[in-house]
């Protein structure tokens, strides 16, 4: 009798609990699905009702948070998952080593595989620009520990400035790619300059300044950048000079190789090349790690003063961390006007910083292979979502939840020292 009685009691609290939480569902969800806008004719908009669908998520709120606290009465809880040490000794390493292999395998192998058409090879095409723009604020916020909310500033720099250049000297992609990326790198050099003092949350809201600021430029300026009409007609990289089209009167890619002109040619094309930007940027910046500037970011990331003590000049520290990372992104804003054809100041709002920081986040402060996992899912997830329509945000943002409870330190953890005094043994 005393048993029931007790487990009567925790029921009571229980259901309480989750009362409150189908009240706040409704909340929530009489916005969001209760009510639609539709068009009852002569351009009148009307509002139609759907408390089915609120009925439906206050249930599962409701069922959701009992389950749960029935759960964790008996003692499930859940655990944090251990790190994954991407550098480790022995067999785990050369299983890492194999899986990277087979994943660089299938990325080359994707656009000739049986079940490959042209909307595969473009979601592919748009993951690759994400994971470049990730490693590249990876630099900045998972190695140096320094909170960029504007990286998207720098992609828009890269991007306008292959369209200029473009426009007004007739430069090519080849051309405009390396001046795009020191463009970039020299934006990320003034905005350092400002933020050398700064830390934490005042570091994140100067760079969202910046961002906003390149932005609002891009709209006003309109003698050069053409305001929010966008700049068009962006010439497409051509292979060594052959272009991908139809024409007779000029050699192209087809007639060269005496293949028949298909426009799959130039999305597999664009592809490759994403492809090998995003892997020389993952080389350079492995490469980086190992050298004294990517100890003296690692330094940084877990204390300024103590980096300071040793000898490490934070100025040029974050100012190289701010540059390097900024002219990945001009790479890869360059690489996004050339596949577009078309840019605008609506391709570069402060939605895309946040993108990418919550792909650096999801993946692992650090991890370059986790970035890669993050990518695919904040990209390929919305795909998938498009079925439910007008629910795929809601349905995006619970597996974003789902995610973040699982592995509250991203997919792939990557928050070791590069080198140690010390074996990991000793």
């Amino acid at each position: 009798m005393r048993n029931r009685a007790a487990h009567a009691f925790a029921l009571k609290p229980a259901v309480a609990d989750a009362l409150a939480t189908a009240g706040v569902a409704v909340l929530l969800a009489l916005p969001i699905v209760g009510v639609k806008t539709v068009d009852v004719g002569q351009a009148t908009l009307g509002l139609q009702y759907r408390f089915g669908w609120v009925a439906v998520a206050a249930i599962a709120a409701f069922a959701g948070r009992l389950l749960l606290t029935f759960l964790r009465s008996l003692g499930v809880r859940a655990k944090a998952a251990p790190e994954i040490e991407l550098r480790a000794s022995g067999k785990h390493a050369h299983m890492v080593r194999h899986i990277k292999r087979a994943g660089l395998l299938l990325a080359i192998l994707l656009p000739f595989a049986p079940f490959s058409d042209r909307y595969i090879v473009d979601v592919a095409t748009t993951v690759l620009i994400y994971v470049m723009l990730g490693w590249g604020l990876n630099i900045v916020v998972g190695l140096a520990g320094l909170l960029d909310l504007g990286y998207v500033a720098f992609y828009a720099v890269g991007a306008y400035s292959f369209a200029l250049l473009a426009q007004y000297a007739g430069m090519t992609f080849w051309e405009c790619l390396p001046l795009a990326g020191a463009l970039a790198a020299a934006f990320g050099i003034l905005l350092g300059f400002p933020v050398l003092r700064l830390r934490g949350d005042y570091l994140a809201i100067v760079t969202l300044g910046f961002g906003e600021i390149i932005r609002l430029v891009l709209v006003n300026w309109q003698d050069v950048t053409n305001g929010p009409n966008g700049i068009g007609s962006i010439p497409r990289p051509s292979f060594f000079g052959l272009p991908f089209s139809n024409k007779t009167d000029i050699p192209t890619f087809a007639s060269t190789f005496g293949m028949k002109f298909a426009p799959e040619h130039r999305l597999i094309f664009l592809y490759f090349v994403i492809l090998a930007l995003a892997l020389i940027v993952y080389a350079v910046t492995e490469r980086l790690r190992s050298l004294p500037i990517g100890r003296a970011w690692e330094a940084l990331r877990e204390d300024e003063t103590a980096c300071r003590s040793l000898g490490i000049n934070p100025t040029n520290t974050k100012l190289s961390a701010f540059a390097i990372g900024a002219m990945f992104g001009g790479f890869a804003g360059a690489f996004f006007a050339a596949r577009q054809g078309f840019i605008s100041p609506e391709s570069f709002t402060f939605m895309e910083s946040a993108t990418v920081l919550a792909i650096v986040v999801l993946g692992g402060m650090g991890s370059q292979i986790g970035i890669v996992l993050a990518a695919m899912a904040l990209v390929i997830l919305p795909e998938i979502g498009r079925e439910f329509a007008e629910f795929r945000m809601l349905a995006f943002g619970a597996a974003m939840v789902a995610i973040m409870v699982w592995r509250p330190q991203g997919f792939v953890a990557r928050r070791v020292p590069t080198i140690r005094l010390h074996s990991a043994k000793a």
